[in-house]
């Protein structure tokens, strides 16, 4: 009887994992190839929200250079920047989470997302960001913050228990919208967690984004306060 309950337990337990090869080879099979990913991000129809392609270009690079694996994005506008991330992120065997409060935006998306093949890989999540970053679970170990340019100490604030030591943030905008950060980047430079630069990776908008490091485990961080307005 024994040994008849283990031959049940051992074929189904070859079975499952015939399902889910299957299920693997499937996907594989369904993909985009890289030509049609490719043309479609060249024809993507951006907007004024959406990220630039060197920009995109360069945090692509960042994701895939750092081997991160559990990556955040606020603000997605039409997903550019998640498709150009995500390519990434599937490459690391890593996963996406990309936030965004409007709904039409949020819609947009998750087509591009599936258009893409990224639906394994990414995941759109609609909502205020300063409600909906408390549910994504750590470590963190790649940010990328492009929503309301005022807020962005207190998403960071809101992840940073949750980043992992190594993590890379990245903040766009910096440039042209530094005054509306400023509480954000004096944090970022002055801070002895984190190892900051300014670069332009794109003229397209005649802006930049910051790039930081995280040197130390979460535990030694020592937050700022905010005030409200």
């Amino acid at each position: 009887c024994m040994g008849r309950r283990r031959l049940v337990v051992g074929v189904m337990v070859v079975v499952v994992l015939s399902f889910a090869a299957l299920a693997v080879y499937a996907a594989e099979q369904t993909k985009p190839s890289d030509e049609f990913r490719r043309q479609f991000i060249d024809s993507f129809r951006r907007t004024g929200l959406n990220t630039a392609p060197g920009d995109a270009m360069m945090l692509r690079i960042l994701v895939e250079a750092s081997g991160a694996k559990r990556g955040v994005e606020v603000g997605a506008a039409s997903g550019y920047g998640a498709i150009n991330m995500g390519i990434a992120f599937e490459r690391t065997g890593g996963h996406l989470w990309t936030l965004e409060i409007d709904p039409r935006m949020v819609r947009q998306t998750r087509e591009n997302i599936a258009k893409m093949g990224l639906e394994q890989t990414v995941t759109c999540i609609g909502g205020d960001a300063l409600e909906t970053l408390h549910e994504i679970e750590g470590p963190i170990d790649f940010v990328f913050l492009d929503a309301v340019k005022s807020d962005y100490l207190k998403y960071l604030r809101i992840i940073e228990p949750k980043l992992a030591k190594g993590a890379v943030v990245v903040g766009d905008n910096v440039i042209q919208s530094a005054r509306a950060m400023k509480d954000f980047l004096d944090y970022l430079k002055t801070s002895l967690d984190y190892d900051t630069v300014i670069i332009r990776s794109s003229m397209a908008k005649n802006d930049g984004m910051s790039i930081s490091y995280k040197t130390v485990s979460y535990t030694h961080l020592t937050l700022p306060t905010i005030h409200s307005m």
